[in-house]
């Protein structure tokens, strides 16, 4: 589509320096991933393809090392397309590999050494994977599989074959590439299938939107996206690749070596590059760093910000939004004079091949300015998921019969600015019900990520004893002492009503991660009962009311202890767990209290006055009642006698 003005004037500064873009034309995208490869090692034999830590590769010599090792998987398993597991720790070797597999005509299943034994055999058990690369350091590794019976080739025996030419496989646009599993970090992982189509689609948008050429220089810094559609981006294109695994390496060398190598173009999520920003000196030169781009994740305003203090003038930032089931559908270009209004970066405007409807509830297109749910129309989407045709079924659509496009229900909500932009607002699945209102925990996050105190954040819902669904934020702060849980609510409800307001504030040394990079909600740590952090200080119960009274409070919150002036809120209390306080108050003071009392007077100090004040009220009602009972039953005799005495003592003064 057409973009905006300000749009073209960023993407025209999306140029290398010194390198000269040539366009990916739409021909290539229905070929093959090894023609369009083997098509750039004639452009660039000697060019670096590849830098790792152990290895240094030009093109001729990654084409080569790929294509002994195709024969070897040739000899193995033979002809048609079927997974063949990659169990490698070298970028380098990764790479090889992935190539490898392609050129045999048959599809790579990526599985990190460093991840769990259970996600290694279910990732196994699942793609019914047969054969296994793996390298000398992880060639003993029998014992991952199982009772399967599983064939493995140690990279290495490459090196043993003397045929290095192409093979010549005539492979078609839909033929699979790659079985990319989700992360897993909400549910149980699933595999999306991907098409040389679905690829090379991706890599020709990536190409001519960035401007990729062969003088760039990227970052790898997951196993996982080693020879997905980012490194290929690069590999298609004759730039080089240069994968640095953070998992292993750590992120304090990071910038060292992106300066040290000349990185001209960075890709990450954006909780990645959150972790990379906090370790970051104030004063930065990464010379030939000319791209940020960020994907998979929202990109939040305090993100934006913060490149634009950190990089260079020359350094641009780009948000693209994407599903694994998709590819990137929508870009959106900053530089340093955007001005983000909202909590998240917009996630931008259409590529091409690819259409957007927002569709509500009912499948009917909603209008500008309103939610519904994001839908890909394209030729060019995953073929589905792996052995799952319900789901395949489900999640894609055919429109009509003999259409060549099919339309993805992505579980994104998102709203269309009258000039088109998309504005993601969440998920559908990450959308809870918090005290019978919806909540999306996205907007939660969003908002807190904008105090000046708060580096990263994950909310998410999880389940009090009591059954109640209450939301928990896990945050990392800029410094030490972290803000407190009274700073943070109070900061957080000058823009949000009092149900989106976290009940929990858990500080963290670091979020989780997965190996990809993205957040890892299930390792987020379970709730404990101690006290939070408040901005008053511990006081303990003076008198048996104060000590009843917050044991009340401590059971109900489910706590281990609670001042005499701690706030009921900051404590995690919300308008369910004060209707249980109010109601233990009634039956241990037995006294009337209204649940008001929770609010107006919202510390057990506050809350004892109120609670004697209601007992001296209705001792004084008790006995205004045993008086008037008396004067109900007296004779006229008797009340004229008393009216006499009142009457003499009234005389006498």
């Amino acid at each position: 589509m057409q973009l905006p003005p300000e749009q073209e004037a960023i993407r025209a500064k999306c140029f290398h320096s010194l390198g000269a873009f040539v366009e990916f034309p739409l021909e290539d995208v229905e070929t093959s991933i090894p023609a369009r490869f083997e098509k750039i090692v004639r452009m660039y034999p000697e060019r670096v393809a590849v830098k790792s830590k152990t290895q240094t590769i030009s093109y001729s010599e990654l084409n080569r090392a790929a294509n002994r090792l195709a024969r070897i998987i040739l000899t193995r398993r033979g002809d048609g397309p079927e997974p063949v597991g990659l169990f490698l720790a070298d970028g380098a070797d990764v790479i090889i590999a992935h190539l490898a597999v392609l050129k045999a005509g048959k599809f790579s299943m990526s599985l990190d050494p460093s991840a769990s034994l259970d996600r290694t055999r279910h990732l196994l058990n699942d793609s019914r994977t047969a054969l296994v690369i793996t390298d000398k350091s992880s060639s003993s590794i029998a014992d991952l599989w199982g009772d399967r019976e599983i064939g493995q080739i140690d990279i290495d025996e490459q090196n043993y074959v003397a045929a290095d030419g192409d093979l010549q496989i005539a492979i078609p646009g839909d033929a699979y590439t790659y079985l990319r599993y989700t992360s897993g970090s909400t549910g149980k992982a699933k595999g999306a299938l991907k098409t040389h189509r679905h690829v090379l689609h991706a890599v020709m948008n990536a190409t001519n939107n960035f401007h990729i050429c062969a003088e760039d220089r990227s970052t790898i810094l997951t196993p996982d996206s080693s020879l997905g559609k980012y490194g290929l981006e690069m590999l298609l294109n004759g730039a080089a690749l240069y994968p640095l695994y953070v998992k292993e390496e750590g992120l304090p060398g990071l910038a060292d070596w992106m300066k040290r190598e000349e990185i001209t173009f960075y890709y990450s999520f954006p909780t990645a590059f959150r972790h990379f920003l906090g370790i970051l000196p104030a004063q930065n030169n990464f010379p030939r760093l000319r791209l940020i781009r960020l994907e998979g994740e929202p990109v939040y305003r305090s993100d934006v910000e913060q490149y634009q203090r950190l990089f260079a003038d020359e350094c641009l930032l780009a948000n693209s939004f994407s599903s694994t089931e998709t590819g990137p559908v929508c870009l959106y270009f900053v530089d340093k004079q955007t001005e983000v209004t909202g909590t998240r970066l917009s996630a931008g405007y259409t590529l091409d091949g690819v259409e957007i409807s927002l569709l509500d509830e009912s499948g009917k297109e909603v209008g500008c300015n309103q939610p519904g749910e994001v839908v890909v129309r394209s030729p060019f989407l995953s073929s589905g998921y792996w052995q799952r045709s319900e789901l395949t079924d489900t999640k894609f659509q055919v429109e009509q019969v003999g259409g060549d496009a099919r339309r993805y229900f992505t579980g994104d909500l998102a709203m269309r600015s009258d000039n088109g932009c998309l504005e993601l607002v969440g998920r559908k699945d990450f959308q809870v019900k918090i005290r019978s209102f919806r909540v999306d925990v996205g907007d939660v996050e969003a908002a807190l990520a904008a105090h000046p105190e708060v580096n990263e954040v994950v909310v998410i819902s999880r389940q009090e004893k009591s059954g109640d669904d209450t939301l928990v934020a896990y945050f990392v702060p800029q410094h030490l002492p972290a803000p407190t849980t009274t700073a943070l609510r109070k900061f957080l409800a000058a823009t949000l009503v009092d149900y989106m307001i976290p009940s929990r504030f858990i500080v963290l040394e670091n979020i989780p991660l997965l190996s990809t990079g993205k957040v890892d909600r299930r390792a987020l740590p379970t709730l404990r009962s101690g006290r939070p952090d408040l901005d008053t200080m511990f006081a303990a119960p003076r008198t048996a009311a104060e000590q009843s009274l917050a044991q009340i409070w401590a059971e109900v919150l489910y706590l281990d202890q609670v001042g005499i002036h701690d706030n009921f809120f900051d404590l995690g209390g919300h308008s369910l767990s004060a209707s249980r306080v109010i109601s233990r108050a009634i039956k241990t003071f037995q006294i009337d209290l209204p649940l008001s009392a929770v609010f107006d007077s919202p510390t057990v100090a506050e809350m004892v006055t109120i609670i004697t004040e209601s007992q001296a009220y209705q001792a004084s009602e008790a006995e205004r009642a045993k008086m008037l009972r008396e004067v109900e039953a007296m004779t006229d005799a008797d009340a004229q006698r008393v009216m006499d005495d009142i009457d003499s003592t009234i005389a006498k003064k």
